[in-house]
């Protein structure tokens, strides 16, 4: 077996170091080239995919962590398909190809048929409360920014 040599890093050194040259870079680009105007729907704070409008104590719908939850599970499922598939060789080389193809196979299956248990239950449909809900705050979103205008156009003036 091979001693450690240094050498045999030097392409995942070189990965870090685009990815953080990539990243730096398009933040540096960003602030010399974008624009400036600091209005207060931009100066709002957004997170999870909801507008922080009415009041921080309101209760999130379940259906809310539940796509959270859902989103895990299938995300640390399709996780394991990577080392699967580099060892994948191996196994083949050895004589057990087509019992780790048939294993990993059913696995897929279980996958897919959980996707779709959770399709048909309607984990993934909103449903008409939640499409109005969103909806009104749209609304006050957009009747916000219109009083952001009429205070900008009125300042102009």
């Amino acid at each position: 077996m091979n001693g450690f040599n240094l050498k045999d890093y030097l392409p995942i050194l070189l990965m870090f170091v685009v990815a953080a040259g990539f990243a730096v870079g398009n933040v540096l680009l960003s602030q010399l080239v974008g624009q400036r105007k600091s209005t207060r729907t931009k100066l709002m704070p957004y997170e999870c995919g909801k507008d922080p409008v009415g009041s921080a104590r309101e209760r999130f719908s379940v259906k809310f962590y539940l796509i959270a939850m859902i989103f895990i599970l299938f995300d640390i499922e399709v996780i394991f398909l990577i080392p699967w598939a580099v060892i994948f060789k191996s196994f083949a080389a050895g004589g057990y190809g087509t019992l780790v193809y048939v294993e990993m196979m059913t696995f897929v299956v279980l996958l897919l048929v959980g996707y779709i248990y959770v399709v048909k239950k309607g984990a993934f449909d909103w449903g008409e409360r939640a499409r109005t809900e969103a909806e009104a705050e749209a609304r006050a979103l957009r009747e916000v920014q219109k009083r952001e205008t009429a205070d900008a156009v009125r300042r102009a003036a």
